[in-house]
């Protein structure tokens, strides 16, 4: 028994379907077999070797709902990757923010360009943040990779229009962009 168990302690995902014959030939007892199999199962559960996502653009495809899409990019010498980037439309408005004349005017002009902004890609994702302590307005509109350069090529539409509109509201100042990525995690 000991030499069995010193064995089967060595036998690793990598071995072959006859080894794990061996082994269960070892096992003088049905019971004994039986344990063997669970036991083997139950390593290669442990090793990850078994429904772990080997393919990122699946996992991406079955997140997004399609059937082609890009391979995640990979960052931070592979610790991160990205599939998602982000056009971001930010300002600082003025006021309380629960009074704020030039929030409100903000608030106009995102429900005016929403839709446009929602016709981007069928992924897209569109998010505001609105700090009231630094009086920050930020519009992020996310879109899947394979979107986003098409998107570029337009120029970020209907950003320029966006941009100069609340430019003109008072109370409204640095009013910046930036291309980020974000991803869920």
């Amino acid at each position: 028994r000991k030499q069995f168990w010193l064995k089967l302690s060595r036998y690793s995902h990598k071995a072959h379907i006859r080894q794990f014959h061996q082994f269960c030939a070892m096992a003088s007892s049905r019971q004994g077999r039986l344990a063997l199999v669970v036991l083997t199962i139950g390593v290669y559960f442990l090793s990850g070797q078994v429904f772990v996502q080997t393919s990122t653009r699946a996992a991406v495809a079955s997140r997004t709902g399609s059937s082609t899409a890009l391979q995640a990019v990979p960052l931070a010498n592979g610790a991160m990757s990205f599939d998602r980037v982000c056009r971001e439309w930010r300002c600082k408005y003025s006021g309380n923010k629960a009074d704020s004349v030039s929030l409100e005017a903000i608030a106009k002009i995102v429900d005016e360009y929403l839709p446009a902004l929602k016709a981007i890609s069928p992924g897209v994702k569109v998010n505001r943040l609105v700090c009231g302590g630094c009086l920050d307005f930020k519009l992020m509109t996310t879109v899947p990779l394979d979107d986003f350069g098409p998107w570029e090529e337009k120029g970020f539409a209907p950003e320029a229009e966006f941009l100069e509109k609340i430019k003109a509201i008072e109370g409204v100042s640095q009013v910046e962009t930036q291309t980020i990525t974000n991803m869920e995690i």
